[in-house]
């Protein structure tokens, strides 16, 4: 087994190496808390530790220890690409009501969608300054694990595919995808559509994958393969998805009767694309998406969707987290979400 070093006590504890060098070499400069968490980390990873450390228990500083009650908590939004919707910044604005009317205050923490090899947490998450953090939006597997080892309450909303729900350390929240999506593509059967394709990054998120297990398990029953040129499933850019469902399109000999669009995002990219070729949607080619975003009106008459009440979610969240702040001794909960799929 490889031999913990301080650059991964750094990177577990979200500081830089220098701060990990000057807490382990008894050096001035670092908080009592942050001290703390180092040597915590430090001790969690098995690296050998100076003598003070060892022969010393290290008690946790009272402003990282959990509070027995969510009252006049300090509650951070940790959240990467906040304007990229409105289904985001919808379930944000219902978080800040239900932490307002608790009486509580709310911090917006934004991070990147990708951080750098000596990227640190802002300071607020680190100094005891939050008592609970709910993740959305965060994509980062990195990231996502420097959140996961933070000392405090969280619940998540989400995470990257190749995330390990065994080492989880919070709450998490899904929207479940595989039961929904295997209906619509039965539906597309159903209404006379043969041939069926999968757009989406299923590498992005836990539930793009689930979504398309939806998608295979209908297309196994009603059909004898998935046909892959069918099916754009691989890693998407962020800023490249436009131009990269084009080349895909253009590059196809023949187009499916319908797609399975990982979301309404996705579904509507498609559209888009599919318009200037001078298809006919749904006519020629049906989409179906996820989400019931309301950004895409020109969608609305013919898009079967999954509709997400981002008021309940927004809800459904904070009181998770609640709950997490109150009992943080219990079990961790991935908790599946079903919705109401809407059909066209």
């Amino acid at each position: 087994m490889k031999k913990p070093t301080m650059q991964d006590i750094a990177e577990a504890a979200g500081v830089s190496r220098v701060t990990v060098w000057k807490v382990l070499n008894n050096h001035p400069g670092v908080s009592e808390v942050k001290s703390n968490l180092i040597i915590k980390e430090a001790a969690l990873l098995g690296y050998p530790l100076p003598e003070q450390f060892t022969n010393n228990t290290v008690h946790a500083n009272p402003a990282l220890m959990t509070n027995t009650s969510h009252e006049s908590a300090t509650i951070s939004v940790v959240v990467s690409r906040p304007d990229s919707s409105v289904f985001w910044s919808n379930i944000i604005h219902e978080i800040a009501k239900e932490v307002t009317q608790a009486g509580c205050s709310l911090m917006y923490t934004y991070v990147p969608t990708e951080i750098p090899k000596d990227y640190i947490l802002p300071p607020p998450l680190t100094s005891g300054q939050v008592q609970g953090i709910i993740i959305l939006n965060v994509y980062d597997a990195k990231l996502l694990s420097i959140l996961n080892r933070l000392p405090i309450p969280k619940v998540f909303l989400d995470a990257v595919t190749n995330f390990s729900l065994d080492t989880l350390a919070g709450d998490m929240l899904l929207l479940e995808g595989k039961s929904s999506v295997e209906k619509i593509t039965d539906y597309l059967f159903a209404s006379g559509r043969q041939k069926i394709g999968f757009i989406g990054d299923i590498n992005y998120a836990l539930t793009n994958k689930l979504r398309y297990e939806g998608y295979t398990a209908s297309i196994t029953r009603h059909a004898s393969h998935i046909d892959p040129a069918y099916c754009k499933t691989g890693t998407i850019g962020i800023e490249t998805y436009v131009e990269e469902i084009h080349n895909y399109l253009s590059g196809l000999r023949k187009l499916p009767d319908a797609f399975v669009c990982v979301s309404d995002f996705v579904a509507h990219v498609v559209y888009q694309e599919l318009m200037l070729m001078g298809i006919r949607v749904p006519e020629e080619v049906n989409l179906t998406g996820y989400d019931n975003i309301a950004d895409y009106i020109d969608m609305k008459d013919f898009l079967t969707t999954v509709n997400i009440n981002t008021s309940a979610l927004g809800k459904r969240l904070i009181r998770q987290l609640f709950y997490r702040i109150e009992n943080p001794d219990t079990p961790i909960e991935v908790i599946y979400l079903y919705s109401e799929i809407l059909y066209h």
